[in-house]
């Protein structure tokens, strides 16, 4: 699995560096370990059905809280009054 590069004769350190980048594309090596890296593992349908119900209980409670007032409406999301027009500072 190691890439290994011996410098020649004559060789500048640059293209050593080059000819081990290539080999390092080559034999995907750094392909296998960032996906190894950010592996996820997959939800368990419990985790799934516990996300789903989360989510639910959130919209009805922000629902609710629209309803009654206390949050502004998804068409204004920071809760101005509709007559407001901001002004030009001079």
């Amino acid at each position: 699995m190691a890439v290994e590069v011996k410098r020649k004769q004559n060789e500048s350190v640059e293209g050593l560096l080059r000819r081990f980048s290539k080999r390092m594309l080559q034999s995907r090596v750094v392909f296998r370990v960032k996906a190894t890296r950010y592996h996820i593992k997959p939800k368990t349908k419990r985790q799934i059905k516990e996300a789903a119900l989360r989510r639910k209980y959130i919209r009805a409670k922000r629902e609710y809280l629209q309803k009654i007032g206390q949050l502004p409406n998804d068409d204004n999301p920071i809760g101005l009054s509709a007559n407001y027009r901001p002004t030009k500072h001079q």
